[in-house]
């Protein structure tokens, strides 16, 4: 090793310049070659009036030349506004928002410590925490509840995070009918288009492996048709719905992904879109799909850096775990995703609170993994090297005090250097955390959110937009022979 070269500095890259090239040409010639299948009469149209190659059974070659030019006129930037402006999202560069797991079908019950379904009230309680954590940028719908009609899940889902909660939404449509409803939705509370200032994503999901259905192709060009941002999110199972290898996965995820943005940015050029994704592992050992493991994220990893190199707002399903409560796996696994993805740069990152294989949240590791993010977040803030900040001015008088503690230079920096976090973390003395009742990092998750939903309360929509929005949303469960609960 060299002495004095700034060669011998370590880096977080997991893919070389030619391995991106490597797999990006590879996944053209996945997508030339054997195409992906479309379940739309017109998105069939659509490809092949472009010059797509489009057989009888529904399979689309797609050329190079037209996925370069789509992957060009797809925004690098995305901005997702807020109900009160104070919670903008601007989605670009290296930027870092974090937002709980989305979609769980149990939730693990903070007061009797069970899992079980979900009910309405149970998101309330997700909203109105989320709402509150400083390090969860964006709200998600992020349960499905029992205790409403399968017809109109995600409606109620969105209805529930725009009245209790002024931060962004990370959501998703379960149905074709539910996108329109969902967008009126949103202009009711944006109190105009809100294609002109969006509050909220929607995931679209190509089903592994180079597939899209009827229903979220269509969701994908509603999405453009709307210029409601999208989010695609390419699921390959590694070893079973996609390759064994990571670097095959890659390509898979690649091809999937650029032929939701080709489909996309030929129904309306410009049309803001995210690239992520949400892979999984087969454990060959237990047969479970793994989403918390060392594969998967250096998979999401790979991915982030070639929808950086494409030049793309970026996401992943990070920070979660597979364990089914909140232990030490639990720490483990969601603290290694959630770094990775501050490092990484990953724009929007999934998964706070989320566990037992992407199928379940939980309120107190959702308030737990608040703080890991804040972790995160001061990790990547880095180091400040000024004149000011290399202190070396007050070396003297620091040796003739016997110390640094009082002087007016800690004073002034000690704040902005130190991350502080919530007082769920134990940074007692022994003494002190006994006399507290010597609690573990479970118990003090499960006060502070005892605490928060006694205490927060969320910011109201104005009478009329409430009014609005409740009339609208009633007249959409009364469809499906539903009431409205909250």
């Amino acid at each position: 090793m060299s002495k004095f070269s700034f060669s011998n500095l370590p880096r977080i890259h997991f893919l070389s310049s030619e391995s991106i090239r490597v797999i990006h040409e590879a996944s053209i010639s996945l997508l030339e070659k054997i195409g992906v299948l479309v379940q739309s009469k017109d998105v069939l149209k659509l490809l092949r009036d472009a010059g797509c190659e489009v057989n009888a059974r529904g399979r689309v070659k797609i050329p190079e030349h037209l996925v370069n030019e789509c992957i060009k006129s797809a925004p690098s930037s995305v901005r997702i506004y807020s109900r009160d402006g104070k919670h903008d999202l601007n989605v670009e560069g290296d930027n870092v928002y974090f937002n709980p797991g989305s979609a769980a079908i149990s939730i693990l019950d903070f007061e009797t410590e069970s899992i079980r379904p979900p009910t309405v009230r149970d998101l309330l309680n997700l909203v109105i925490v989320t709402d509150y954590l400083n390090n969860i940028h964006a709200q998600s719908t992020a349960l499905v509840p029992s205790d409403v009609p399968e017809e109109v899940k995600d409606r109620v889902r969105l209805y529930i995070a725009l009245k209790y909660s002024t931060k962004p939404v990370i959501t998703g449509a379960f149905t074709i009918d539910g996108l329109h409803d969902m967008k009126k939705m949103l202009d009711i509370v944006a109190g105009y288009d809100s294609s002109r200032k969006p509050m909220a994503v929607f995931d679209v999901c190509p089903s592994p492996p180079l597939k899209w259905s009827e229903l979220t192709v269509t969701n994908l060009v509603d999405c453009a048709r709307y210029r409601i941002p999208a989010e695609l999110v390419s699921m390959p199972q590694i070893g079973a719905t996609g390759p064994a290898t990571l670097a095959g996965c890659l390509i898979q995820h690649t091809a999937e992904n650029l032929s939701g943005i080709v489909i996309h940015q030929l129904t309306s050029r410009g049309a803001p879109i995210i690239y992520g994704g949400s892979p999984a592992l087969l454990d060959m050992r237990s047969g479970m799909s793994c989403m918390a493991t060392p594969e998967v994220m250096l998979l999401i990893s790979g991915y982030v850096e070639i929808g950086k190199y494409y030049g793309l707002p970026t996401h992943g399903y990070l920070g979660l775990s597979d364990t089914k409560t909140v232990d030490y796996q639990a720490g483990l696994e969601s603290s290694m995703g959630i770094l990775i993805g501050a490092l990484k740069g990953v724009n929007i990152v999934s998964g706070a609170g989320m566990m037992d294989f992407e199928s379940c949240q939980s309120l107190e590791k959702l308030v737990l993994d608040n703080e890991i993010c804040g972790y995160a977040l001061r990790i990547v803030k880095g180091i400040n090297v000024t004149e000011e900040t290399l202190a070396i001015n007050v070396f003297n008088e620091a040796i003739e005090k016997g110390g640094f503690i009082s002087l007016k230079h800690t004073m002034k920096w000690f704040k902005s250097e130190q991350y502080f976090p919530a007082k769920l973390i134990d940074r007692d003395s022994r003494r002190k955390w006994m006399d507290k009742g010597s609690k573990n990092a479970w118990r003090r998750a499960k006060e502070e959110v005892e605490r928060i939903l006694k205490e927060h309360k969320p910011q109201s929509l104005s009478n009329d937009i409430e009014r609005e929005l409740n009339e609208f949303t009633k007249s959409v469960m009364k469809r499906y022979g539903a009431k409205l609960i909250f």
